[in-house]
């Protein structure tokens, strides 16, 4: 029973009819339904479109299917076994210089500044309730004080890098528990109170220092090193983290204890060490090693602490990485072996504290290994600011931690499946040490040793990690009953070496090379929107300050299938510093847009470099060039290898921009061999940008500008190993403005060659306007290949005419006109048909 009149043949369909029809007739595919559904609403949409004559609606594409990315030889390398993580580019680190541990030859002017203002001057105030007859800061050992084999390990003849590779290879390594558990358990049995914390040499202080635990190691330091003589001999941890929590001017602001924040750390370290010492000493095959312990501060880079104002911020990266700098050269003149940047809920300090420790180890040349530790504060999986696990990782890799894991805010069984993701991601060593349990009504923890031990054996089992100890609520026994654990299993073996790839984070990361865009495209879309030379409508808000829409221009491209935000501010009538500050600060605060990472783009490096301090995740700037000279450039390079940027590098040199492809190719060649082998940045983290100039400008010296980029993008790759390609696509078309179908087709063609026949990875683009080469009519397709490739003279020519045509359409459909006819094209003349006597 049917309607006759209304029937179709199966050959009236189109090939995309008929697709979805048989997928749903059939239940070919689960999202069958969903699909038709869509094609349902883009039917009604021409029907409605019809009856007011407006445009029709942009028909949907259907299902993408992601076409192969382009290989090159270097692609094509098999994975090899990891030996150790990956280490810093320093000197010391690649060769695996021991640290001699003589700090008083560590003579840069910073150093030497923080120790001439420290209160540690007198070594009867200072060292007197320790016993100390001096205020040393060298640490080596005689190196025949032990054999000269694994497991033992003598200070200055020793590289603490290898040996912990060895350690963390062999066995999974005890770590500490908690010391804020212990004082309060020393508090429950003996007077603890705001006398015993001051001391005497505090007893008249300002204002309470009750709480203030860091303090004990000047005041009580006997508990503090009993503390770390339990764990060490009762719980038989490997390495003990020292009681600095919170010993920065910014935490210690509370006590106003600002100045004594060198002595704190030096203390802390110093006992740390004695108590290693004397413990190695009983048992040298089993050296013990102190880690400097490195909080996350009581202020937050990325949030803001205003209701009303969300680019208020209490604390700058820069007074992070100053606070950060004083801590760290107290830790290390105490003694400390390891450095631990730990119980990171933002990020970003994690972030400044790395770029400090990243500092003093280039002020001093040493090699000291450093270990980082998240804390995610919920069953979401995210730190306090957002980031997941994986984008926490990405974000902090640059400074090459020898072993990254998570603590504190959750139990063992919490955490499992998140230290499980990082499992699969992590390229060196990984630790945990979680809370006893999740906190009880009272505050305190539950979880008895056994059962600390029970839910931490899923870590043990998967071989997920490396090291192991306890956060909040664990004791001695606590530890002592994990050792006992774990050494019945084999720790994490660290994951093959593979070819490097950049990857890039907001809120969640991004593996650039493993991106496919929305139409299939093995590419990554840079929305371009959020750029003042761009558009129009987001420089008018700028300039009006209306940040609020301006993020909604940003969350629109997100939606709309950018991979990244490019973020522009850069204009002659603007602060341009303020307004990138405080976009990237408001930015960051909104989860719809910060879940993406962020292109800081702009000509003035200072613009760039504003923004990229109130990143938390690992973003890109846009860019630098051999424009500003060698020495700039490698300084500019450098200061964006430091904080862990990817680099957008231009075809520009000295002599200006490159428009030929043998230009292009020469700069890029020459700008990629100065920044791996001189600065040593990561292949993987720079995108040349060969320059994407305009085509149909009717200028024939422009008419080849499409063919050049295509070409020289293509042995940049090849010659380049790892790189990215971009550029900014709207430059292509511009002749061509005002007339989106008309530039949008030309990309779409420019774009299909260029990825998929050349290699091309970014670009910076409409992602909402964006064609499919085989959304193009076959005249449109023909116009757009001639122009691109310079194929015919006429080739402008002809799309000028089209253009016309395009704009006339626009205007017909304005006025509720028929539209014109349209253009023929370019004509060919056909043969005329021979006869006989013609021949």
């Amino acid at each position: 029973i049917v309607n006759a009149k209304e029937m179709y043949a199966i050959d009236d369909l189109d090939d995309d009819m008929r697709e979805l029809c048989e997928n749903l007739v059939f239940n070919k595919i689960p999202e069958a339904t969903d699909d038709m559904l869509e094609r349902t609403s883009y039917e009604r949409a021409c029907i409605d479109a019809r009856k007011k004559g407006t445009a029709p609606p942009r028909k949907p594409r259907g299902r993408i299917v992601n076409k192969p990315r382009m290989k090159f030889s270097y692609d094509e390398v098999a994975p090899k076994p990891t030996l150790e993580p990956p280490r810093p580019t320093s000197v010391a680190a690649q060769n695996h210089v021991p640290n001699p541990y003589l700090n008083t030859k560590l003579t840069h002017e910073k150093i030497v500044e923080i120790r001439n203002k420290s209160s540690m001057k007198d070594v009867k105030v200072s060292g007197g309730p320790m016993g100390w007859t001096d205020l040393k800061i060298d640490w080596a050992q005689e190196p025949s004080l032990y054999p000269e084999s694994y497991p033992h390990f003598v200070r200055g003849r020793d590289s603490v890098r290898k040996y912990i590779t060895s350690l963390f290879t062999s066995e999974i390594a005890m770590y500490d528990g908690a010391m804020g558990t212990m004082i309060q358990n020393y508090g429950k049995k003996n007077k603890l109170g705001e006398e015993e914390y001051r001391g005497e040499r505090f007893k008249d202080w300002k204002c309470n220092v009750k709480g203030n635990n860091d303090m004990l190691s000047m005041t009580m330091p006997s508990v503090i090193k009993n503390i770390y003589l339990e764990y060490l001999e009762l719980g038989g941890s490997n390495m003990i983290g020292t009681n600095t929590f919170s010993s920065t001017t910014i935490a210690m602001a509370d006590y106003e204890m600002e100045d004594y924040v060198y002595e704190l750390n030096y203390a802390g370290a110093r006992l740390a060490r004695e108590a290693c010492d004397e413990v190695t000493a009983k048992d040298p095959t089993k050296p013990r090693f102190v880690c400097g312990a490195v909080g996350p501060t009581n202020r937050t880079g990325s949030i803001s602490p205003s209701v009303e104002d969300a680019s208020a911020r209490n604390v700058t990266f820069d007074e992070l990485v100053e606070t950060y700098f004083e801590q760290v050269v107290g830790l290390v003149d105490g003694g400390a072996d390891i450095l631990i940047v730990e119980t990171i809920f933002d990020t970003l300090n994690a972030k400044a504290a790395l770029y400090a420790i990243g500092e003093f180890l280039e002020f001093s040349g040493l090699d000291i290994p450093v270990f980082v530790s998240g804390t995610l504060v919920d069953q979401s999986g995210r730190t306090l600011s957002g980031q997941t696990g994986e984008a926490f990782y990405a974000s902090i890799r640059h400074a090459k931690p020898m072993c990254v894991g998570l603590n504190c805010a959750l139990g063992a069984q919490h955490m499992a499946p998140f230290i499980e993701r990082l499992a699969k991601v992590v390229e060196c060593f990984m630790h945990v040490y979680s809370n006893a349990g999740l906190p009880n009504a009272m505050g305190g923890y539950d979880d008895t040793p056994e059962d600390m031990a029970k839910y931490n054996k899923t870590f043990f089992e998967n071989g997920w990690i490396n090291m192991v100890g306890g956060c909040c609520g664990s004791t001695p026994p606590h530890i002592k009953a994990l050792r006992e654990l774990s050494s019945n299993y084999k720790p994490r073996k660290l994951p093959d070496t593979c070819r490097p790839k950049m990857w890039l984070s907001g809120l969640e990361d991004l593996v650039v090379d493993d991106v496919h865009n929305h139409l299939g495209l093995p590419f990554l879309n840079v929305g371009e929107r959020c750029n003042i030379a761009g558009s129009l409508k987001f420089k008018k808000l700028m300039m009006a300050g209306n940040y609020g829409a301006a993020m909604d221009i940003a969350k629109k491209q997100v939606e709309d299938g950018a991979h990244v935000i490019d973020i522009n501010v850069d204009d002659g009538m603007l602060d341009g510093v303020a307004a990138m500050q405080k976009f990237v600060k408001i930015a960051v605060t909104e989860p719809e847009v910060s879940k993406a990472p962020f292109m800081l783009d702009a000509s003035n490096f200072k613009i760039v470099m504003a923004g990229l301090k109130w990143c938390q995740g690992k973003p890109i700037v846009n860019s630098i060039s051999l424009k500003v000279g060698e020495k700039l450039f490698k300084e500019q390079a450098t200061l964006l290898k430091k904080h862990g940027a990817a680099a957008v590098v231009m075809a520009f040199d000295e002599q200006g921009q490159a428009a030929t492809e043998p230009e292009k190719v020469r700069i890029c060649q020459r700008s990629y061999k100065i920044l791996v082998e001189e600065v040593g940045f990561p292949p993987e983290d720079i995108i040349f940008d060969p320059n994407v100039l305009t085509i149909g400008t009717g200028m024939e010296e422009h008419a080849n500008y499409g063919v050049d980029f295509i070409k020289a993008t293509k042995t940049i790759k090849e010659t380049c190993p790892y790189v990215k390609i971009s550029g900014g696509i709207s430059n292509l078309s511009f002749g061509f403005r005002g007339v989106t179908k008309i530039r949008e087709s030309i990309h779409a063609v420019f774009l299909h060659h260029a990825i998929m026949e050349s290699g091309m990875d970014v670009g910076i683009v409409n992602a909402k306007e964006m064609y499919a080469i085989d959304d193009l009519d076959d005249d449109m397709r023909e116009l757009c290949e001639n122009l691109v490739f310079n194929k015919i003279p006429e080739a402008t020519d002809d799309m000028l005419e089209r253009t016309s045509y395009e704009r006339a359409c626009i205007d017909a459909r304005k006025k509720g006109t028929a539209p014109p006819r349209k253009p023929r094209g370019r004509i060919v003349n056909k043969p005329r048909m021979k006869f006989s006597y013609d021949e």
